[in-house]
């Protein structure tokens, strides 16, 4: 059985089944030699290779990949497994998970790690798999112990997982994007925010006339009963005067007279 074309396959056809689907449905019919639900995982001897090539043996899969594999051992008297393969060795790693369907048992899921190298210093890749086996193992009764073949067929799942170090760059390159947008949102708030109370754009307009009209003391009036000050000055400009501003505290008597410009023609304090 091999794995049919992806182009034969329907528009947006995503393979993710279930544990128990790829042994109830899958597995089973490939050890039954039945039909599957659709030919979508080819037969390979995935021991002949390294994780990194498998990729390119299938026409199906984008992030992970399955393959029927046979299993030999690794002892011609005993029932270990041969996990050597190219130029490493698949690890199993953790427990074995029972899977059941219904309150039925009908398989086992073994997780293993592919390292680089030789046992025992190899170096630990992110390269994993899944290897699924039916819980009727019909070798240990069918086969003599003199046969290298372990298991006809198991399921295996292959797939790479990411690195501590890519998760951090693209946490990184996430919030630097985040940053980004925030800053030039920012800019296109400040663009909208109106100029009328900048005094330097006020000047610009000539509301409030030049400095020196404003500062010249030759050209000004004081009126010592009013405590104002108007501006005297060829050029026409709306009323200009100060005014004294007080300001109270709470706790002291004294009073402070403070200054500051007035322009009722702009009602701007």
């Amino acid at each position: 059985m091999v794995g049919r074309d992806s182009s034969n396959l329907p528009p947006g056809f995503r393979f993710h089944p279930t544990d128990e689907e790829l042994i109830m449905f899958y597995l089973r019919n490939q050890t039954l030699s039945k039909p599957c639900p659709i030919s979508i995982i080819p037969e390979l001897d995935i021991y002949k290779f390294d994780p990194w090539e498998l990729p390119e043996k299938t026409e199906s899969g984008e992030k992970e990949w399955y393959f029927f594999t046979p299993r030999d051992r690794k002892y011609p008297n005993g029932a270990r497994p041969n996990r050597a393969a190219v130029s490493g060795y698949w690890k199993a790693t953790g427990t074995d998970k029972t899977i059941h369907s219904g309150s039925k048992y009908v398989g086992v899921k073994k997780s293993l790690v592919f390292y680089k190298g030789r046992p025992p210093k190899g170096t630990k890749t992110n390269w994993i798999m899944h290897e699924y086996r039916l819980n009727e193992s019909r070798s240990q009764s069918t086969r003599k112990i003199v046969s290298m073949r372990l298991d006809d067929w198991v399921l295996c799942r292959i797939y790479k997982k990411k690195s501590p170090e890519s998760r951090s760059e693209q946490r990184d390159i996430s919030t630097q994007n985040v940053n980004r947008d925030d800053h030039n949102g920012m800019e296109i708030q400040l663009k909208k925010l109106p100029r009328t109370f900048s005094l330097a754009y006020l000047w610009e307009m000539e509301s409030l006339g030049s400095i020196s009209h404003l500062l010249d003391d030759h050209n000004t009036h004081h009126d010592n009963n009013i405590g104002a000050v108007v501006p005297q000055s060829s050029t026409s400009f709306p009323e200009t005067r100060l005014v004294d501003v007080k300001f109270e505290e709470e706790n002291q008597n004294a009073c402070l007279n403070h200054t500051s410009f007035y322009n009722p023609m702009l009602q701007f304090q």
